[in-house]
């Protein structure tokens, strides 16, 4: 019986890596739509969000099973439990990227970003993507140093975002305040996507010492 519940906490794990997998390309998709302004491809990620929503549905479900049928303690107990709460990290960075396809799409056929900072969202895609594949590995590894390492990924982006509004503060901004409302959101779309994929890792430290980190 231990075994087969070992192998069913593998499962769960494998979901939600699963779930990382499908959270970084919807990023991946959602950022090439908002720079080439490609309403197919914005499209496909608003459609696709319906396949994140459902795999955080069966996570959930699995993971709620364990806890009526195997009454887990300790460990296997933070695993479950910290399982339910990545499910909505990771349904949540779904929901980030489908808000930038959805700003794509509304603003087609006109670009969104003006070009001055085309190149600050073109790397906060690139990092946000980065750490959603560390997010799926960490959850499948649980290795607590590569865990805490997120952290240096989202200082990154932190930055990129600081210097978002040191661009639209300069006197030289000259395109409007409808543009920098666009770029303020996105910018905290992607700000809030590599918290989420923080959190993750914070959970797997979690599962592995028993002590969430801080803050």
């Amino acid at each position: 019986m231990r075994e087969v519940y070992q192998e069913q906490l593998g499962e769960l794990a494998e979901e939600l890596a699963s779930m990382s997998t499908k959270v970084g390309t919807a990023m991946e998709r959602a950022t090439k739509a908002l720079l080439e302004a490609d309403l197919e491809l914005a499209e496909q990620v608003i459609e696709d969000d319906a396949q994140i929503d459902e795999a955080r549905a069966r996570a959930e479900e699995h993971a709620f099973g364990l806890l009526a049928l195997q009454a887990p303690v300790a460990g296997d107990l933070r695993t479950v439990i910290s399982t339910i709460h990545t499910a909505e990290d990771l349904e949540r960075m779904g929901d980030l990227a489908l808000h930038v396809a959805k700003t794509a799409r509304r603003r087609h056929p006109n670009a969104v970003l003006p070009a001055d900072v085309q190149p600050y969202f073109a790397e906060m895609g690139r990092v946000a993507v980065k750490l959603a594949g560390r997010a799926g590995s960490v959850i499948q590894s649980q290795d607590v140093e590569a865990a805490r390492g997120l952290e240096e990924d989202d200082d990154e982006m932190d930055d990129l975002h600081r210097h978002l509004f040191t661009v639209m503060m300069s006197p030289d901004w000259s395109h409007g305040v409808a543009a920098a409302v666009d770029v303020t959101l996105l910018g905290r779309f992607y700000e809030r996507f590599a918290d989420h994929a923080v959190s993750v890792a914070r959970r797997v430290v979690f599962i592995v010492t028993g002590k969430m980190p801080n803050s």
